[in-house]
């Protein structure tokens, strides 16, 4: 009730005056800008064409050799087009190597410990890839979204007290452990195997 008398008092507040033109120049501006934008937006969307074009190939090239890493990744819940050429281009070492330590490093999910006498703080890693630990976030973000493990992760670690960039990074954890464990195997990630098995 208090929130619709307040939006009903800003309502009825007389418009600010505006100097003579600024209406005119504010649209001779937007009309400006314009261009500039659908510039950008179609190269945003050849850049994506050409970045998932490159990723098929690469997934083509995978099938005659033993190697499986992009469609793997792939098949990842939350690793689009963006996270996968992120992780394949800035961490390709580190997957090539299974290695998730680095990993977890590269992308600043791991945390780091400042202790001094009996003071002992731990905090987010801040000296890691910035554009792995981009890519990683928003992973986790659109894995809570679409698969219920990572979901049920990150309610828990919520649950326990843990904030939101927080819970988000266990969630990344558990992703790169996660891929880490397909890639040794070679097994691309299927939901079906943990749902199957607590059942049991």
């Amino acid at each position: 009730m208090i929130f619709w008398t307040l939006r009903e008092a800003a309502l009825q507040v007389q418009a600010l005056e505006l100097a003579p033109g600024s209406a005119a120049a504010t649209s001779e501006h937007v009309l400006l800008l314009l261009p500039v934008l659908r510039l950008l937006q179609s190269q945003h969307k050849e850049i994506a064409r050409r970045m998932e074009t490159v990723l098929e190939e690469m997934e083509q090239q995978e099938q005659e050799s033993e190697h499986r890493d992009v469609t793997i990744l792939r098949s990842m819940p939350g690793a689009g087009r963006v996270v996968a050429a992120t992780m394949l281009a800035e961490a390709s070492q580190a997957l090539a190597e299974r290695d998730y330590r680095a990993l977890r490093s590269y992308t600043g999910v791991a945390p780091v410990t400042w202790q001094s006498g009996k003071r002992k703080v731990v905090g987010m890693r801040r000296s890691c890839n910035p554009r792995l630990r981009n890519a990683v976030y928003h992973w986790s973000m659109v894995s809570i979204q679409h698969d219920e493990r990572s979901r049920e992760h990150y309610a828990a670690l919520r649950k326990k007290g843990h904030s939101h960039s927080r819970a988000l990074r266990g969630v990344a954890d558990r992703l790169l452990a996660v891929l880490t464990a397909m890639l040794r195997t070679g097994s691309n990630y299927d939901p079906t195997l943990r749902s199957a098995a607590s059942r049991q």
